[in-house]
């Protein structure tokens, strides 16, 4: 099929939009699964808290470093621009050291 210059117009228009939608979207659900493994995190650090076992604390970070990476992981393989990659890196970092911090 050959298009004419408007077509080809409002191909690219098209495209570009669906690119910038698939990155949003998936942006969106990154930052639903850090505030998911934020929220759980703190949640068990408080059940842990409460029953104030040393042993309990450890598997708990671990826990909450491997989600980070896996979440990482994630938008590594949604093909994601290299800039959101690094910012979705340090929220989950800082996601990390806070609950990290609570549990100490």
């Amino acid at each position: 099929m050959k298009y004419n210059w408007l077509q080809k117009f409002f191909l690219a228009i098209f495209v570009t939009q669906i690119k910038v939608v698939k990155e949003v979207a998936v942006a969106a659900v990154v930052v639903v699964i850090v505030v998911v493994v934020v929220v759980v995190g703190v949640v068990v650090v408080g059940v842990v808290g409460v029953v104030g076992v040393v042993v309990v604390r450890v598997p708990v970070v671990t826990a909450v470093v491997l989600a980070s990476v896996i979440v990482v992981e994630l938008v590594v393989a949604a093909e994601i621009s290299v800039v959101k990659v690094k910012v979705v890196v340090i929220v989950v970092k800082a996601a990390v050291v806070v609950v990290v911090v609570v549990i100490v």
